[in-house]
């Protein structure tokens, strides 16, 4: 399934622990475009009936059933550069 480094975990739990972050929230992780043109998406979203929630080394996690078998093996990342900060996710 999907798993993090330490340095993701942490800041997404910071991230989903903020005050401006309502109850209930999770990460999203998921697809957007189909074939060979989708992307990755990574969100604080709600749970709606096509998902499965997951809690993943305590972070809880929501995936869209049909999203399921893509993102076996996704590592989600966060890397500070010269260019930025933010999240990065690759297939391991």
């Amino acid at each position: 399934m999907v798993s993090f480094s330490e340095i993701a975990r942490v800041e997404i739990l910071k991230s989903l622990n903020s005050p401006q972050i309502p109850e209930g929230y999770a990460l999203r992780v998921g697809l957007k475009g189909g074939a060979c043109a989708a992307t990755y998406l990574l969100g604080l979203d709600k749970a709606t009936e096509n998902d499965e929630l997951y809690e993943v080394e305590g972070v809880k996690v929501l995936i869209d059933k049909r999203h399921l078998m893509y993102l076996i093996g996704v590592q989600i990342d966060y890397a500070q550069t010269e260019e930025g900060m933010g999240f990065t996710i690759v297939k391991v």
